[in-house]
């Protein structure tokens, strides 16, 4: 008895957006796929396939994954969670037909997929359904601090990923407790973490990066940030500066 072909889901990180950070095989991948599938705002063009511009091969199918929400309700609402749930199921059956087809399906992943990613929520659905291989990508957070021009962490520094999501409370007792800040998801919650960076006595230290590695980057002190500018595509960094400078002295 004859086997049906099967394909695979390849979910390519694509890095932090300058296409000259995309890694050799994401590369490879994104290139010869000929199905690429890839995560939009309704009526954009999104992020991931910008990056890719010029890249794809003539005659790849596109299959855009729409959004049904993004920020127009609240994210720990009950019916964002439902319709994204909703959503992810519904790309799950999608995917998984094309891949029992025998199609090899590339799935574009800003930064890196296992790093907040939104196709970590197909691959927990998609993982014991079909094949499927994880590309890793540097992280949008790693792009940014190196547009800062200077080290992030120092000596026996602790580094604290945050989202500007929590509540402000919990935000400032992370801040107080790490000596360097890399914070994600600004956007309208710029103005919560600007206080509670303020309460920490950290806001003179942070810094915005917008659009990190792509065209448009900014940096600005955040200090110096009108409270009404929330660039979407941003990160608050603080770096750290090293816990042991006697003993890096002396290395």
């Amino acid at each position: 008895m004859t086997m049906a072909p099967i394909g695979r889901i390849i979910c390519a990180g694509l890095g932090p957006g300058d296409p000259d950070l995309i890694s050799v095989r994401s590369d490879r991948a994104i290139r010869a796929a000929r199905h690429i599938a890839y995560f939009r705002k309704a009526g954009r063009q999104g992020q991931a396939r910008r990056i890719v511009e010029g890249m794809l091969a003539p005659g790849a199918v596109e299959h855009a994954m729409e959004y049904p929400v993004t920020t127009e309700i609240p994210f720990d609402s009950p019916e964002y969670n439902a319709l994204l749930a909703a959503f992810y199921d519904d790309w799950t059956v999608r995917l998984q037909v094309l891949v029992q087809q025998g199609h090899d399906v590339v799935v574009l992943c800003e930064g890196d997929p296992f790093f907040y990613g939104s196709f970590m929520h197909l691959y927990v659905r998609l993982k014991d359904l079909v094949p499927v291989e994880v590309i890793p990508g540097i992280p949008g957070m790693v792009g940014c601090w190196n547009a800062t021009g200077q080290p992030i962490t120092w000596g026996d520094d602790v580094l604290t990923v945050l989202m500007g999501t929590l509540p402000e409370a919990e935000l400032l007792r992370h801040m107080q407790g790490s000596d360097a800040l890399a914070i994600m998801k600004t956007g309208r919650n710029l103005p919560r973490v600007r206080r509670a960076l303020a309460a920490a006595g950290r806001l003179g230290d942070a810094w915005l990066v917008e659009r990190g590695t792509m065209p448009g980057q900014r940096l600005q002190p955040l200090a110096e940030v009108d409270a009404e500018d929330c660039p979407y595509f941003a990160i608050v960094l603080v770096h750290g500066h090293g816990r042991r400078p006697v003993a890096e002295a002396a290395e």
